[in-house]
C-alpha cells in the first residue's frame, strides 16, 4: 500500500544515489586517480543483522600526511520484520482474518574511517551509517497488503583485515558492532516518533509498542566475508 506516509522505496533509494552514492564514489575515484595512493573495491557476505551483502570502494594516502584511509559502502540485508499481528493492529486495524505472510529488508549506506595497525594485516575502522528499513506484511484471504518502514543514522567500528592471495586480490574479513538510533515508524497513514510527536496513532498505542511490534535495525554484530580487488 503505497499512501498516505509511506515513502516509494524506489524514490528514496534513486535520491540516495544521487546525493549521497554518486559524490562518494566520485570523490574517491579522484583520490585515486591523482594520488599515488592505494585504491581498491570489495565485495562481501555474512551477518549484518540477517543475511547480509556489501560492496565498497576504498581509498589509502588519498591526502598527504593524513594517516586515515576512507571507505564508502552500500549494503543490503534481509531481516526478520516483525510481528505481523502487533503490526496490524498498531498501524491498520483490529481485523484477524487472512493468513499472515511476511518479509524484510535493510539498505544502508556508510562511510568509514580507517586506522592501519603496524603489527597485524589490518585495520581499525569506525563511521557513520544511513539505513532504510521496509517490513511487509501481507494477509492473504483478509484483504490487507502494507509496509512499515524505519530511516534512522547509525554509527558502527570494528576490525578489517586483507590478506593478500595475489599482487591485486586480497581475501577480506571483517568483524564490528552497529548502532542504530531510534526514529519514526511509519506504516499506511500512521506515524509513531521517539518524541511522542505521532501521526494519526490508533487507540493509545505508543511509540514502544511499534518499536517492538517492528524489528528495525538497533544493536547488533555485524561480521563479513570476502574479496577486494586492488586498481
Amino acid at each position: 500500500m503505497q499512501n498516505g506516509l509511506l515513502v516509494r522505496p524506489n524514490r528514496v533509494f534513486a535520491v540516495v544515489l544521487r546525493r549521497i552514492v554518486a559524490p562518494g564514489v566520485s570523490l574517491l575515484l579522484a583520490a585515486g586517480s591523482t594520488l599515488a595512493g592505494e585504491f581498491s573495491a570489495s565485495f562481501a557476505t555474512g551477518y549484518t543483522g540477517g543475511l547480509g551483502f556489501r560492496g565498497s570502494v576504498m581509498a589509502k594516502d588519498f591526502a598527504r600526511g593524513f594517516p586515515l584511509g576512507l571507505e564508502f559502502g552500500i549494503g543490503y540485508t534481509i531481516r526478520e520484520p516483525g510481528n505481523a499481528a502487533d503490526a496490524r493492529r498498531i498501524f491498520i486495524n483490529d481485523n484477524t482474518n487472512g493468513t499472515p505472510e511476511k518479509a524484510g529488508h535493510m539498505w544502508d549506506f556508510r562511510l568509514d574511517f580507517l586506522y592501519p595497525l603496524r603489527s597485524l594485516p589490518a585495520s581499525l575502522y569506525a563511521g557513520v551509517r544511513r539505513s532504510y528499513f521496509n517490513a511487509n506484511f501481507d494477509f492473504v484471504g483478509g484483504n490487507e497488503n502494507f509496509d512499515v518502514t524505519s530511516d534512522q543514522w547509525g554509527i558502527g567500528a570494528g576490525l578489517k583485515g586483507l590478506f593478500e592471495m595475489s599482487p591485486k586480490l586480497s581475501l577480506v574479513v571483517s568483524a564490528g558492532m552497529e548502532y542504530f538510533f531510534s526514529a519514526q515508524i511509519s506504516g499506511h497513514d500512521t506515524a509513531y516518533s521517539p518524541d511522542g510527536e505521532h501521526i494519526n496513532p490508533r487507540d493509545n498505542y505508543t511509540y514502544d509498542d511499534a518499536d517492538a511490534a517492528i524489528n528495525q535495525p538497533k544493536f547488533f554484530p555485524a561480521a563479513l566475508i570476502g574479496v577486494s580487488y586492488s586498481f
